[in-house]
This record gives C-alpha cells, sequence and structure tokens, in this order.
C-alpha cells in the first residue's frame, strides 16, 4: 500500500447505498460541513441512501479534522486520505476505490451546485429504463470574464478532437452513473483532465448522456484551486489523449445495453 494514503474512516451503510458520491477536497475546511450537510438532507429528505466519500486530498488546513468529526456524529461518510497532493484527479481516483452502491458519482465540494439538484441528477440516472451518465450544465456562472473565454475555448477545443461526447460543459459535475461501468472505464487522469477522461470513455463505451441544466451557485468560502497553469495542463491532455490514448485499455468491452434510454417519467 502506497504510504501517500491513509486507511479508510467509516460509518459503513447496513445496506448497498443507492448511491456513493465523492468529493475531492483540497483545502475546504470552510465549505466542506455545509457542502456534506446539505447533500445528506437532499437525499435523506427522498429516502435515497447516500454514501458520501470524501477524499481529505493532501489538505494543509482543518479539513481532515472536519471530517473525521463529521463521521464521530454518525454521517453516512467515507473518509479517505491522500497525504500529498497529485491533483483533483488522483483524489477522486482514490475515492472511487471505496464506492459501494448501484450508482457512482463524483463532484466538486465548494457548493456551487445546489443539493437538490444533484439528488435531481441521480433520480434521472436511477429511473432511466438503460445506462445513462448523468451531469450538470453550468449555466449563469459566476465565473470572471477570462475563465469563462477559458472554459468555451476548452468545451470547442473536446468537441473538435473528440466529436460529439453528448455535453457542451464538459467539467460540469456531479456525474453519476451506473457503477459497473466504473470498472469498464478504467480511469487514469490525476489532474483536472479526469472529466473530460470519463465523457471520452463514456462515449467509447457507448454509454449515452444527458446533461441537465442547473444554476451555479455562488461559492461559499475557500477559493478555487483552478490556476492559469491548468490551461495549458488542460490542452496538452487533450492532444495526448486524442493523438495516443484515444482507445480504450486492452480487453474493456461495452456492456451489452447501450440503446436509448426511455425515461419512467418525464424529466
Amino acid at each position: 500500500m502506497s504510504n501517500k494514503k491513509e486507511e479508510s474512516v467509516s460509518n459503513p451503510l447496513t445496506e448497498t447505498p443507492h448511491l456513493s458520491l465523492v468529493l475531492p477536497c483540497y483545502n475546504e475546511a470552510d465549505v466542506i460541513r455545509s457542502t456534506a450537510g446539505r447533500l445528506i438532507k437532499a437525499f435523506r429528505e427522498n429516502d435515497v441512501d447516500l454514501e458520501l466519500v470524501l477524499v481529505d486530498n493532501g489538505s494543509q488546513d482543518e479539513t481532515g479534522e472536519i471530517i473525521g468529526q463529521m463521521i464521530a456524529e454518525g454521517q453516512p461518510i467515507i473518509k479517505e486520505t491522500v497525504k500529498v497532493n497529485e491533483g483533483y484527479g488522483n483524489g477522486i481516483l482514490h475515492g472511487l476505490k471505496s464506492c459501494k452502491g448501484k450508482f457512482v458519482g463524483f463532484m466538486v465540494a465548494d457548493g456551487q451546485v445546489d443539493a437538490h439538484d444533484v439528488y435531481k441528477i441521480y433520480d434521472i440516472a436511477n429511473s432511466a429504463k438503460s445506462p445513462y451518465l448523468v451531469k450538470v450544465r453550468r449555466r449563469f456562472r459566476m465565473d470572471g470574464l477570462v475563465r469563462k473565454v477559458v472554459s468555451i475555448i476548452y468545451n470547442m477545443m473536446t468537441m473538435i478532437l473528440f466529436g460529439g461526447l453528448g455535453s457542451i460543459d464538459i467539467n460540469g459535475n456531479p456525474k453519476i452513473f451506473p457503477r459497473q461501468y466504473l470498472e469498464q472505464m478504467q480511469l487514469q487522469s490525476k489532474d483536472w483532465f479526469l472529466d473530460a477522461e470519463v465523457m471520452i470513455k463514456a462515449k467509447q463505451l457507448k454509454l449515452n448522456v444527458y446533461e441537465m441544466n442547473v444554476f451555479a451557485q455562488m461559492r461559499e468560502g475557500g477559493k478555487s484551486n483552478v490556476k492559469p497553469s491548468t490551461i495549458r495542463e488542460f490542452i496538452l491532455n487533450l492532444l495526448r489523449f486524442r493523438f495516443n490514448l484515444n482507445k480504450l485499455q486492452p480487453g474493456v468491452t461495452a456492456p451489452a445495453d447501450d440503446q436509448e434510454t426511455i425515461f419512467t417519467r418525464g424529466v
């Protein structure tokens, strides 16, 4: 076992949870209790067993201690600890290993997507008669002009290089999908490219995508971990993945049921 990861700490559910949701937390002491509490409340109100996998992703503040306090209070939380931060994606990859739910997903910990919208994303995925990856498209984002322009360019480049991925907000999350697809994807990206890797491999696996518009909330505290260097990272990863790693790993095949989804009720 790597010395960069401590053992898991959790309050396990008595049954397999409906959804396991991973939140990588890097210096999120100001927001993680609020974000986690709202998610747990929204799912409990709808009688859905939510398993939150909170990853202390190399934090240098009190994030880890706060997660431990919530577990001690009896919240349905698993804590994973990465001692040295190796990137946003690496935190998610560690968290996904602990997921036991029928559906799995991940999202950022800053609370910019309302907890009730997260529940709606799950409900759409659970209501579908055939497998779907369901995610958000963030509308009316409260970002600066530069970040909005960068986001537009990044999404356009992704569409040009990889064709239709069923999304015009590649990095929008949560992303929620049936757990059986997780092993098929063999995810590898340790950085911000993980969101794009999931979308690309969903297409390769013929896993259809449904994107729901949501209103992006104002971040409650802390600060964004997206840096100027992230732009270069995005572009290099797109080119590397497109021209070198744009195939599924050997032995990976799409599940048989890839028919069009017919929802049991309106969305």
